[in-house]
Formats: structure tokens, C-alpha cells, sequence
């Protein structure tokens, strides 16, 4: 688990029969404190890279920015590649299973708020009186 703010735009990709992946680095930070011998320890960040699949990568793609506030579920994948010069690197990634939006929503409309952070995503309007789990105009929150 971790609660953290994410620290670039998110990277979302499509990957086969259009299943959406989305990338983004999430920074967590233990806030610093005095000692009782008057010792002064800073804040310490750390930065995780946290992937999410299917439809929490469109949730990401629609709604999370740089700067929002973040409580992640998921578990740690560890995986290791040779890089061009043949050097071993290492990577660890979280791959959430559940993502919740801590940070506060503008005080807009929804449809403005639609327009300023994702002008290329078009607003749907319901016909039906039920709304389907799967209907991304639904927030799943």
C-alpha cells in the first residue's frame, strides 16, 4: 500500500486487442523530525514506479495529472534486462490492483473539469436509466 503524489504527467500505452496500460511514478515521503539530543533527520522521498492495467489505466488516462495525491494497492515485480552497453539493470515496479484518487476535485463543473484536463475525450450522455460497470463516463469511485 502506499499514499504518495504523482510525479510526471502519466504515461498511458495500448497494448494488444487494445488493452490499456498506464505508467506513472509515484514519490511517498517519510516527513523529517528532531531528535532528542536536538539531531535534525530530513524528509526522506522515495519514488516507485507503479503500473496499472486495463480499466484503472483508463481511469489514470482520464483523470490523474501530475501533482495528485494517490493511495495505491498492488503488489512488487522485480525484473532485470541488459541494457545497450550489456550492463545488468534492475527494476522494480509496483503493479497496483487498486488505485483510489485522494486528491480534491476542482471546483468546476464535470464538464469543464472533462474539458481542461482532457481535451480529446468527448462527453457521454446516459440514455438509459441503468449505467454499466464497464461505461468509462462512470467514474468507478
Amino acid at each position: 500500500m502506499l499514499i504518495g503524489n504523482v510525479g510526471v504527467e502519466p504515461e498511458i500505452r495500448y497494448v494488444d486487442q487494445g488493452v490499456a496500460v498506464a505508467r506513472l511514478r509515484l514519490a511517498t515521503t517519510e516527513k523529517g523530525y528532531t531528535l532528542q539530543n536536538g539531531t535534525q533527520v530530513p524528509d526522506h522521498t522515495d519514488w516507485h514506479n507503479v503500473i496499472l492495467w486495463r480499466k484503472l489505466a483508463e481511469v489514470v488516462e482520464r483523470y490523474v495529472h501530475k501533482g495528485d495525491k494517490l493511495y495505491i494497492e498492488g503488489r512488487i515485480r522485480y525484473s532485470t534486462y541488459d541494457n545497450k552497453q550489456g550492463q545488468r539493470q534492475y527494476v522494480t515496479e509496483i503493479w497496483a490492483d487498486n488505485m483510489e484518487m485522494l486528491s480534491p476535485r476542482p471546483a468546476t463543473t464535470p464538464a469543464q473539469s472533462e474539458a481542461q484536463h482532457s481535451p480529446s475525450v468527448q462527453p457521454t450522455t446516459k440514455t438509459s436509466a441503468t449505467a454499466s460497470s464497464d461505461d468509462d463516463s462512470v467514474l468507478p469511485f
